[in-house]
């Protein structure tokens, strides 16, 4: 079952990217108790996304462009997103 950060996170990524493949994993159970976990038990995710939007862009542009997506997700209601974002193929 996935939490409502977690779906926010996939509807956002599907309406900006229509992604071939789009994974959107829940890593907070790993950092229970560290810096960063809030105790909602959504603070640390992985997002594993592919567009035919990222096809010609850099890594860095491609998280910047789904950091953008996601608005004030990331850095405030989540203290962690690892973000594995490729062009189809790749």
């Amino acid at each position: 079952m996935t939490g409502p950060i977690a779906q926010e996170i996939t509807a956002l990524l599907t309406a900006a990217f229509a992604p071939e493949h789009l994974a959107v994993i829940n890593d907070s159970a790993h950092h229970s108790g560290h810096m960063g976990d809030d105790g909602t038990g959504e603070s640390h995710f992985t997002v594993e996304i592919t567009s035919a939007q990222f096809a010609g862009v850099s890594r860095v542009m491609r998280q910047r462009m789904v950091n953008q997506a996601l608005g004030d997700i990331p850095g405030q209601r989540v203290h962690a997103l690892a973000i594995k974002a490729r062009a189809p193929g790749e």
